[in-house]
């Protein structure tokens, strides 16, 4: 299948239905060429696998995609002049019926490889007449049906109805029966005798033979009684003619083994068969059957190969004259041909490139900014557009415990080392979890279950990615002492509100005091402990378990009951990958860094912000997180 037929595919979906749908069927149907050249040969499968594709992610019929995508290629092979083909292969819609397998003929010049189908009109009447398609090929039906009645409106401006009759498979050829209904009233002016008032002028036979070099004469008993003078020329003795009407004699399956079986002389020895093609007369005078055969040849070499000369054709037509220019112009044809092919080559090396950065850049997008949300900010949507109320979610907010002494004990790229070792932890166990990860503000790390996508069990989800904190955090070494570090836990559950705000450096961001309150949970929480709210609490099942901590003065909240999460029943253990051990190798190396996917936070920079002297007392386990920020970020308050 010649590359044509794709690439009016591919155009038909671009223009009806946008870049983006091609892309997604594209992509869905394996392909890696953006493009198609159209003097390429494709796979016959393709174009159907395509289409089966495109009716999955459009939505749509197979009838009414395969129809449309036949009336929007009248238009597409406007590009290539075939338009001006078309608008002068017949006076009449029923000339260009009849013409349509002459048309495809012509089309072999241009697409050697091509598998035609063919057309037969029969039973014609002044309303329309039935026509008979023929096709190797499957699923082509409505794609045909389209395109005649397209041509029939932008051509020759009738309106057709056409209706499937029958469909049916001989061996592997589709016959289809059509009934076409149009205003076919030039069958009537073809049906009348034209009266002549001169007399029939006699001619000769020889005179004919001459005119019609390569014409047949045959008899009712099918035997050849005279051959046209460029026939006799060759001067072959062992002629065999073979008739070819619908499909060839060499089509048929039973003939296929024995064809496909030839030696490579016997190959040879076809290629120097002569193909002709025309017309044949009924001569009453002769009460025989005349073939006006004209010799098909592709190009200078067929010629040669059957011992043919420039002569030796018809001097009364066109054949010599396109033998030569076509000789002349082939050159320059396939040279403007290869230089086709490697630029379609180049492009879709560069369009394979650019997919695969475009992936990239999906990937770092989406570990950025949910999906969603950025499918709808893609779209053109406002960025305050994509906020959203979420009535209950649950937030986590973790901290290490001494992370100003830890820090003032270290080298800064052994602090990034360590932060970047605890992170990749806490983003593997995020996956393990099913919770979002929101951002990184210096040592803290920040989690919400519930958004952007609802889930109705937030709080066993954010529980349970605590509890996998605490455990793994253990098997993470303090530089400074070689201890493991200590982290602090904070959740609550409650309603936010949650979208990208700004216009440069987007980021998805939680506001409500939902947020603030778990952020009070964290810094009000002790060294390797979780701490949870009411609210939380009043989410899990009894199999969490939970011990109260008794009503607390929670600066900005007052009094709250709150409670410490101890463990949780049969909760699957973290496997030697998920606790660190190969992460470890980050903190051996003074200079490994990896990066994180998340955006760093301007708040990052407080952990080189020298202390501000504050008389707050401190808790036993070291500055709480509002001795070393001094106050919250912007987005949590």
């Amino acid at each position: 299948m010649y590359g044509l037929l794709l690439e009016n595919l591919a155009e038909y979906v671009k223009t009806v239905y946008g870049e983006d749908r091609w892309e997604e069927i594209r992509k869905a149907a394996g392909l890696d060429s953006p493009s198609f050249s159209v003097h390429q040969v494709y796979p016959e499968t393709l174009l159907n696998k395509l289409a089966k594709k495109s009716l999955q992610i459009l939505g749509v019929t197979e009838k009414e995609f395969m129809d449309q995508m036949g009336v929007y290629f009248v238009n597409f092979v406007s590009q290539y002049g075939y338009d001006r083909v078309l608008s002068v292969l017949g006076r009449h819609m029923r000339d260009f019926l009849n013409g349509l397998d002459n048309l495809h003929e012509y089309l072999k010049f241009s697409y050697p490889r091509m598998r035609a189908p063919s057309f037969i009109c029969e039973n014609e009447t002044r309303q329309g007449l039935t026509l008979h398609y023929r096709s190797k090929r499957r699923g082509f039906v409505y794609y045909t049906m389209g395109l005649i009645r397209e041509v029939a409106r932008h051509f020759y401006h009738k309106e057709m109805h056409i209706e499937l009759v029958r469909e049916e498979i001989l061996f592997d050829t589709v016959h289809v029966t059509f009934q076409l209904t149009f205003d076919n009233r030039a069958f009537t002016l073809a049906s009348l005798a034209m009266t002549r008032e001169e007399k029939h002028l006699p001619i000769s036979a020889s005179v004919l033979f001459e005119i019609f070099p390569f014409c047949i004469v045959f008899g009712s008993d099918m035997v050849v009684r005279s051959i046209g003078n460029s026939l006799m020329i060759l001067n072959r003795t062992n002629n065999i003619f073979e008739l070819v009407t619908v499909e060839s004699l060499m089509d048929r399956p039973a003939l296929l083994d024995e064809k496909d079986n030839l030696s490579n002389d016997e190959e040879m020895e076809n290629e120097k068969n002569l193909r002709l093609k025309g017309q044949m007369i009924y001569m009453e005078n002769w009460r025989m059957i005349m073939f006006l055969g004209t010799p098909v040849m592709p190009d200078l070499t067929s010629l040669i190969n059957t011992g043919l000369y420039i002569n030796d054709l018809s001097m009364h037509d066109f054949s010599r004259d396109l033998m030569l220019a076509g000789t002349q112009q082939s050159v320059e044809l396939k040279l403007a041909l290869d230089q086709e092919q490697q630029k379609s080559k180049k492009l879709e090396e560069s369009m394979r490139k650019l997919d695969e950065e475009m992936r990239r850049t999906d990937e770092l997008l989406y570990q950025m900014i949910p999906k969603q949300v950025a499918d709808r900010l893609r779209r053109g949507e406002s960025p305050i557009d994509t906020c959203e109320m979420f009535d209950c979610v649950s937030v986590l907010f973790s901290d290490v415990v001494t992370f100003t002494e830890i820090c003032s004990r270290i080298t800064p790229m052994e602090v990034v080392s360590m932060l970047n070792a605890m992170y990749s932890i806490f983003d593997t166990l995020t996956e393990r979890n099913g919770v979002y990860k929101v951002e990184t503000i210096g040592d803290a790390y920040m989690v919400v279950s519930g958004a952007p996508e609802k889930e109705p069990n937030h709080a066993e989800k954010v529980c349970d990615m605590a509890l996998d904190m605490v455990d793994a955090i253990q098997d993470l070494k303090d530089p400074s002492t070689g201890s493991h570090l200590k982290i602090r836990v904070g959740v609550h559950s409650g309603a936010v509100v949650a979208g990208i705000v700004g216009l440069k450096m987007p980021r998805y961001c939680l506001f409500g005091d939902s947020v603030n309150t778990a952020s009070r949970m964290e810094s009000t929480s002790l060294a390797m402990k979780i701490h949870i709210s009411e609210s939380t609490k009043s989410f899990l099942g009894p199999n969490y378990k939970i011990t109260e901590r008794g009503e607390l003065d929670v600066k900005g909240k007052g009094n709250m009951k709150t409670y410490w999460l101890e463990e949780r029943e049969h909760r699957k253990p973290l496997t030697p990958n998920m606790q660190g051990h190969d992460l470890m190798m980050a903190l051996s190396a003074p200079h490994s860094l990896v990066t994180t996917p998340r955006r760093p936070s301007t708040y990052d920079r407080r952990v080189s912000i020298p202390l501000s002297p504050q008389k707050e007392p401190k808790s036993p386990t070291g500055p709480t997180p509002e001795d070393r920020k001094g106050v919250l970020p912007n987005n949590i308050r």
